[in-house]
C-alpha cells in the first residue's frame, strides 16, 4: 500500500520588499497629513498609526490641553472613519458607553440604541475618572470588537480603535485602571507639550475656527484592512520570537516587580514590531524594531512593588534593565 503524505496548512504569504516600500510611503504620508494639525509631534502620531494598523488600542497618559482629542479626530478623519468622544466622569454608566435597549411602543418591540463606542476611533477621555464598573464596559469591545447588550452581541465594525486618555494618578478624583484594562491597551505613550519652535508655529497659525487646517481623508476602511494584512505578513525570524519571549519572561522575575508582562503583551510587541518594520520599508523584523517599541508596549503592563516604587523604581526603568540584560539575536531578519 502506498503511503499517503499528509501536508500541514499552507504557509501564509510573506510581505514582499516592494509592498513594504509602498507601505512605508503611505504610512509617512498619513503621518504628514496628521502632522499638519498636530504640530511637532511626529513620534506620537507614528505610535498611534502603528497601533491602528496593528489592530490595537492606545493609552495616552498626559495632562489636559496637549492635543489628545486633536490626534484622535485627525486619525479618524484620515482613515475616513467616524469618531466619538466619551467624557468619563464618576456618574457615567456602562450603558452610556455601550448603548441600551429601550422599548419602542410604536413598533411594539425593544430597539437597541448604540452607544458612542460604535465608531472607528473612540476617544475615552479621562478614562480613570470613571468608576471601575464603567471602565469595565470597555473590556469586551477592546478584546472582541463587539458589544453584548441583553444577550445580543453586536460587532462595532472595522477599523476600530480606542484611544484612552488618563490623568496622572496623583490627581484627585481618579481611579487606578485595573491590570486587565491596562493589558488591553497595546501601546501607552504621551503627546506632551510642544517644543519652543512648534509652540511658536502653533501660536502663529491661531485664527478663527474656519481658518484651522483640515485633515483630508487618505484611506478608506478597506485600505486600512489591506495595510493591516500587509503588516501581518512581515517576516519574523524564530530568533526574534525567542528574543521577545525572553524579554517578557525577564520582566516577570525582575527585582521589585509584582506583575510582569503577560503573553498578550508579547503578542502586542510582535504585532507592533511587524508594523514598525513595514513603516520603515522593510519586509522583515530586526531587533531594533523590538527595542524601539519595548517601553511603549510593555511598561504599562508591569506592576511595581510599593516599597520599590517608593524607592524610585519605575516600570520604564524595568524595561530598560531587561533590554540590557537580554542579548538581542545577531543576524536575524
Amino acid at each position: 500500500m502506498q503511503a499517503v503524505q499528509v501536508s500541514g496548512p499552507p504557509e501564509p504569504p510573506v510581505l514582499e520588499a516592494t509592498d513594504a516600500s509602498q507601505f512605508a510611503g503611505l504610512f509617512d504620508a498619513v503621518v504628514g497629513a496628521i502632522g499638519e494639525v498636530l504640530v511637532g509631534k511626529p513620534d506620537a502620531i507614528r505610535l498611534a498609526l502603528i497601533c491602528l494598523l496593528s489592530e490595537g488600542h492606545l493609552l495616552l497618559e498626559d495632562v489636559p490641553g496637549t492635543g489628545k482629542t486633536t490626534l484622535a479626530k485627525a486619525l479618524a478623519t484620515t482613515v475616513n472613519g467616524t469618531s466619538a468622544r466619551i467624557q468619563f466622569t464618576p456618574d457615567l454608566l456602562p450603558s452610556d458607553v455601550t448603548g441600551v435597549t429601550i422599548w419602542d411602543q410604536s413598533v411594539g418591540a425593544f430597539v437597541f440604541h448604540p452607544g458612542p463606542v460604535f465608531a472607528s476611533i473612540v476617544l475615552a477621555d479621562e478614562i480613570n475618572r470613571a468608576s471601575p464598573k464603567t471602565q469595565s464596559a470597555l473590556l469586551e469591545v477592546m478584546e472582541e470588537s463587539a458589544v453584548t447588550v441583553d444577550g445580543v452581541t453586536r460587532p462595532v465594525g472595522a477599523p476600530f480603535m480606542v484611544i484612552g486618555t488618563q490623568n496622572p494618578i496623583e490627581q484627585a478624583g481618579t481611579y487606578r485602571l485595573p491590570e486587565a484594562q491596562l493589558d488591553r491597551f497595546q501601546i501607552r505613550t504621551s503627546v506632551g507639550h510642544p517644543d519652543e519652535d512648534a509652540a511658536v508655529a502653533i501660536l502663529a497659525a491661531v485664527g478663527t475656527r474656519a481658518d484651522r487646517p483640515a485633515v483630508r481623508p487618505m484611506l478608506n476602511p478597506a485600505a486600512v484592512g489591506d495595510l493591516v494584512d500587509q503588516a501581518s505578513r512581515v517576516y519574523v525570524d524564530t530568533s526574534i520570537l525567542r528574543y521577545i519571549t525572553q524579554l517578557v519572561q525577564a520582566s516577570r522575575v525582575a527585582d521589585g516587580v509584582t506583575l510582569g508582562v503577560s503573553q498578550r503583551g508579547a503578542i502586542a510587541l510582535l504585532r507592533t514590531s511587524r508594523t514598525l518594520a513595514a513603516s520603515r520599508g522593510r519586509h522583515f523584523v530586526v531587533p531594533d524594531d523590538v527595542k524601539a517599541l519595548a517601553e511603549p508596549v510593555l511598561a504599562h503592563r508591569i506592576s511595581i512593588d510599593p516599597e520599590a516604587e517608593y524607592g524610585g523604581l519605575t516600570a520604564a526603568a524595568v524595561v530598560t534593565e531587561v533590554l540590557h540584560a537580554v542579548a538581542p539575536p545577531r543576524g536575524a531578519g
